[in-house]
C-alpha cells in the first residue's frame, strides 16, 4: 500500500465520521452547519490534492474538482428553482459530496447524485403512505445525499 493509498483510506474514513455528523445534525435540526461542511470540503480539497501529487496523476483531481462543481450547480439550480425545498446547506453539501464522486469517477458521481433522489423519495413516499409526514411536511434531506453518496460509491 502507497503512502497516496493510504492517504485516500484516511481522508474516507474522516468523511464517513464527517458524515455521521451530518445525518445526525440534519435529522435532529434540519440543519447542515457550515462549520462542519465548509472545512471538510476545504479538507478533502487538500486532501485529495495531496494524493494526486504523491501518486503522479491528476485526472481524479480534475474530476473532484469539476464533480464538485456540477453536484453544487445541480442543487444551487434546485434550490432557486424550489427554494423551500433544499436548504443552502444541502447545496454546500452536494460540492463536499460531488468532489468525494467525481474523484472516483462519473459513474459514481451519477450514481451517487441519483440515489440520494431514490432513497429520499422512498422515505418520503413511506411517510407519506404511513401517516407520518403530510405533503407539507420538511423532511431532512442531507442524510439522503450523503447515504446516497456512499451508496453510489460502493454500487
Amino acid at each position: 500500500m502507497t503512502a497516496s493509498d493510504v492517504l485516500l483510506a484516511a481522508a474516507h474514513a474522516a468523511l464517513v465520521v464527517v458524515s455521521l455528523i451530518l445525518i445526525r445534525i440534519d435529522i435532529g435540526e434540519h440543519r447542515l452547519p457550515d462549520t462542519i461542511v465548509l472545512p471538510a470540503a476545504i479538507g478533502l480539497a487538500a486532501a485529495l490534492g495531496l494524493v494526486a501529487a504523491l501518486a503522479g496523476d491528476t485526472a481524479p483531481l480534475g474530476r473532484a474538482a469539476l464533480g464538485g462543481i456540477a453536484l453544487f450547480g445541480l442543487y444551487l439550480l434546485l434550490r432557486l428553482a424550489f427554494p423551500a425545498g433544499l436548504g443552502g446547506g444541502d447545496v454546500k453539501l452536494a460540492a463536499l459530496l460531488g468532489m468525494l464522486l467525481g474523484w472516483h469517477g462519473w459513474a459514481d458521481l451519477a450514481a451517487g447524485a441519483l440515489a440520494a433522489f431514490v432513497l429520499g423519495g422512498v422515505h418520503a413516499a413511506a411517510l407519506l403512505a404511513t401517516g407520518r409526514a403530510s405533503r407539507d411536511a420538511h423532511i431532512a434531506f442531507g442524510p439522503w445525499m450523503i447515504l446516497g453518496a456512499w451508496a453510489g460509491l460502493l454500487a
